[in-house]
């Protein structure tokens, strides 16, 4: 069965408030020089054709899905005013307030349908007992189901069941959320308003082996504080120095394009004639001491010059007979395109057809209007892989633990970081932390898109992408700089964009731009050479946030008629699940987190279409286990009584707890392979 949360999604918003280092509501619009703030935002989807719209119109969508009662879908995005203003240009919006569209019932002739329970799994987490049920009916969406539960001392209650269609494919239905229940559930019964009926027992979930028990002394709780990747750089570096004899460093071969950018200006003032000039150099090279001067002559019939004197570029405007300067914003532009020397390029500024007559401008200093303090790299830079393990041959099993693909997830590099001191710690005190080093060969990267995680830090705190800047011209002004990059989870080359497979965009401000190439960007292929060169890694964990989920291949399907990439045999399958449960155990031991089961299995069934992901390109190129964590799992309000979402970068308190349970996890991955045997 396993229904993609995200079968529908429109524009109705209904929460604005999640990211506690990020605005708590839609800002005013910037102006023309300056980007739009984005904030973390709700949209409630009411149908199924709604979410296909949206992926396919590139909206910076979360990995945070929430199914409602309704029928409709909740789905978290980092959207800007004029972003979520646009959501209507796809035909499926619906005005704040608007009551949802009459859901379909099974008239009373309907023929009795046969209902089939997938899964019934209670969990108790640090907030109580929780019941999650899955099921199918013959009927399809159109059913309406309602479960029953049963458990002790005649504990019983009844939750609606929500149908959810994927690309226009019935996946069944399930619970909107885990419910919670009063008491263990024993049995449940789901009932269909035309007498299907069906029972099963409710097992316990996750049901996973048992973590190993921890000498005393384990030392565990190493990470303090979010770190940008100069800091995530060293600390794995101060490892390798202080445990010589269990790691090596790896630089990994391809370097980034480096926190920097080109500098620019915006000479002119949108609506009327404006230009944008933009430095050959990098800011950080130059660029931004360059200026730019548009200049009246003060005499009549004047040509339009351009002259350089040093960092300085002077633009004489042409004047008429009465002295009046008359150089259009498209003279002007060609005139400094043809000067040589200038060290700058002009453009006409997107909504300046470029007929408009220029006004004379003060100097202007072109900037490349980055935030970070001067001892911040902006040079290319050489991403780093710590390997652990007593024998780093090739002989033991392989696992990579990678993260931060998306710049703004910073939790996920702590997921590796706490993970790598407790292995090397307790290496020497914990008999089974020491079976784990003899047994496999480890791959941390903490950060594979670290430009992209210092302009997080640094610039905007919602950057998903790197900073690679592949828009032409007329998307490459100051106020889109929000907006460039490539989407590095959307670069590799399986299940891809260019193959056909939906959940990428090729718009280059989406935000899951796949990138005017497979492999574009070095932040894959540096991922994809690590699987090249060590072909002893059999499993892959793939570090992300938020929302909670633990996934697996496929990860992507063509949008007509939903075709898949091939799905792992059952043997497999049956392999990542039960892998999965015992990870998902070590989770739940740190704190009672418990990832909800409707959000364990394949990305296409739990999430959505995700076309050139890594963890596909690791599994159907290299025979690599390939897993997806999303830490940052909702939190119960018990007040309120719903889950609520934690964002990228929640106050520290929570990203430490997140940091805490999803090491254990990582570990338990660890004990996995050290138990591999291939298949």
């Amino acid at each position: 069965m396993r229904g993609s949360r995200a079968s529908a999604v429109i524009l109705m918003i209904v929460v604005s408030t999640f990211l506690a280092s990020g605005p708590s509501s839609l800002p005013a619009v910037a102006g023309p020089g300056d980007p739009e703030p984005a904030s973390l935002v709700t949209l409630s989807v009411p149908d199924k054709a709604a979410m296909e719209r949206l992926v396919a119109s590139g909206a910076d969508l979360t990995e945070r899905v929430r199914p409602q009662a309704d029928g409709s879908v909740q789905v978290d995005a980092v959207l800007t005013p004029s972003a979520l203003a646009g959501l209507k240009s796809i035909g499926v919006g619906l005005a704040p307030g608007t009551p949802p569209a009459a859901k379909k019932t099974p008239s009373a002739t309907a023929a009795q349908d046969q209902i089939v329970i997938e899964r019934a799994v209670w969990y108790k987490s640090r907030d109580g007992y929780f019941l999650s049920v899955e099921a199918s009916s013959s009927a399809g969406e159109t059913a309406a189901l309602t479960a029953t539960w049963t458990g002790r001392r005649g504990a019983t209650g009844q939750v609606a069941m929500v149908p959810f269609v994927d690309a226009g494919a019935y996946m069944g239905h399930q619970f909107s959320t885990p419910s919670p229940v009063t008491a263990e559930p024993q049995r449940v019964t789901v009932t269909s308003a035309t007498g299907g009926k069906a029972e099963a027992r409710v097992r316990e979930w996750p049901d996973g082996e048992r973590p190993d028990r921890q000498a005393p002394g384990y030392q565990k709780d190493f990470v303090t504080q979010y770190m940008p990747p100069a800091q995530l750089n060293e600390r794995i570096q101060a490892l390798h120095r202080r445990y010589p004899a269990l790691t090596d460093i790896i630089q990994l071969p391809n370097l980034t394009n480096g926190y920097r950018r080109h500098a620019q200006a915006l000479i002119g003032t949108p609506p009327g004639a404006a230009i944008v000039v933009t430095s050959d150099a990098y800011g950080s090279e130059g660029g931004n001491d360059v200026s730019v001067e548009l200049a009246a002559p003060g005499a009549p019939d004047r040509p339009l010059q351009v002259g350089v004197n040093g960092r300085q570029v002077t633009v004489s405007l042409a004047t008429d007979g009465s002295g009046t300067p008359v150089s259009t914003a498209a003279q002007v532009v060609a005139a400094v395109n043809a000067t040589a020397g200038t060290g700058v390029k002009a453009a006409a500024y997107r909504t300046d057809p470029g007929a408009g007559v220029m006004a004379p401008a003060a100097a202007t200093r072109l900037t490349d209007s980055l935030k970070a303090p001067a001892d911040v790299s902006r040079a290319p830079m050489r991403v780093l892989a710590l390997r652990v393990g007593v024998h780093r041959d090739g002989s033991r099993t392989g696992v990579l633990a990678y993260a931060q693909e998306h710049a703004r997830e910073w939790v996920p590099p702590l997921v590796t970081v706490e993970a790598a001191e407790r292995l090397l710690r307790n290496y020497a005190r914990d008999p089974a932390t020491r079976k784990l080093l003899q047994r496999t060969d480890i791959f941390i990267v903490p950060t594979v898109n670290p430009d992209g995680a210092n302009y997080s830090f640094y610039d905007f705190n919602s950057q998903r992408k790197n900073m690679t800047n592949h828009c032409p011209a007329a998307q490459s002004d100051p106020a889109q700089r929000n907006t460039w990059g490539v989407d590095v989870n959307r670069n590799y080359a399986v299940g891809s964009l260019t193959d056909g497979y939906f959940g990428a965009s090729a718009n280059c401000q989406s935000g899951t731009y796949a990138g005017p190439a497979e492999h574009s960007e070095p932040e894959s292929r540096n991922v994809v050479w690590l699987a090249q060169k060590y072909r002893n890694i059999r499993f892959a964990m793939n570090v992300h946030s938020y929302g909670g989920y633990f996934m697996w291949p496929p990860g992507a399907y063509k949008l007509d008629g939903r075709v898949a990439l091939p799905r792992p045999s059952a043997d497999q399958e049956a392999y990542f699940m039960r892998s999965a449960r015992t990870i998902e155990q070590a989770i739940a031991a740190e704190r009672g987190t418990v990832i909800w089961p409707q959000q364990t299995g394949p990305v296409t069934d739990v999430l959505y279409s995700a076309a050139g992901n890594s963890a596909d390109e690791l599994w159907y190129d290299f025979g690599i286990y390939g897993w997806d964590f999303e830490v940052g799992a909702d939190l119960w309000n018990s007040s309120t009584r719903t889950w609520e979402g934690v964002g990228f970068q929640p106050p520290f308190e929570e990203g430490h707890a997140e940091a805490m349970e999803f090491a254990s996890g990582l570990i338990s991955l660890v004990g996995v392979a050290a138990g591999f045997r291939e298949r």
